[in-house]
């Protein structure tokens, strides 16, 4: 908040909740100082991934918190925000996916399911709101680097292999980044009123799906393959 302030001389306001907790997710605007209450673009990127099992071998509270967080969460943020931006007649929904919405992965049934379901959630969504201005967005991002994202799948900080097990997974490729994502954000929130971008699908350089990764070094186009 304050070095978003103090880049760009903008207000920035805070609400804290757990998008898993549906009341909280209803009051949300109640946290929120007057003049931001009037929400112009919803970006559901709360998400995670749990664990790496087979589907035979599926933690159940995995599957519960998973689906609660990237699922749910997002029809609860919805159903909160979406009757004022079709009251004001304006509006962007932007839902946070991955290319495991579109393809599957061994040992990431959970992740898979939850993000093909975000996926068809975000195109219905489209449907019903057609005769109304408001615009919606799925963007779909490959590997991203430097965040928590592979940590909390192995376990956390409080595992102790966590960490390395993370690093592996971006080992010798140069991953997205968070700042990536984020420019793509903006710009399909700033395109003319009259122009929905439906869905913007981004990968890293040395990646085509979710585990089809050449790794080649540090650099792109690194002149060992590995």
């Amino acid at each position: 908040k304050t070095e978003i302030e103090q880049a760009t001389d903008t207000k920035v306001a805070i609400a804290v909740l757990d998008v898993r907790n549906k009341e909280a997710c209803m009051k949300v605007g109640e946290q929120l100082p007057s003049e931001f209450r009037e929400i112009d673009v919803l970006v559901n990127n709360a998400g995670l991934a749990l664990g790496v099992a087979t589907v035979d071998k599926n933690d159940l509270e995995d599957v519960t918190v998973t689906m609660e967080t990237n699922v749910v969460g997002v029809l609860a943020l919805c159903r909160s925000i979406i009757p004022g931006m079709i009251e004001r007649n304006s509006g962007h929904i932007i839902n946070i996916g991955s290319i495991a919405g579109f393809m599957p992965y061994a040992n990431g049934s959970i992740y898979n399911a939850s993000k093909f379901a975000v996926r068809g959630l975000t195109d219905a969504m489209r449907m019903d709101l057609l005769s109304t201005p408001l615009r919606v967005t799925h963007v779909s991002p490959g590997m991203v680097g430097g965040t928590d994202f592979s940590i909390t799948r192995f376990g956390g900080y409080e595992a102790a292999d966590a960490t390395s097990k993370a690093a592996k997974v971006y080992a010798d490729i140069v991953p997205l980044s968070a700042a990536d994502v984020a420019d793509n954000v903006v710009y399909v929130a700033t395109r003319p009123a009259h122009a929905q971008v439906t869905e913007l699908t981004m990968l890293a350089t040395n990646q085509c799906g979710p585990k089809d990764v050449a790794r080649m070094g540090p650099s792109l186009g690194g002149a060992k393959k590995t």
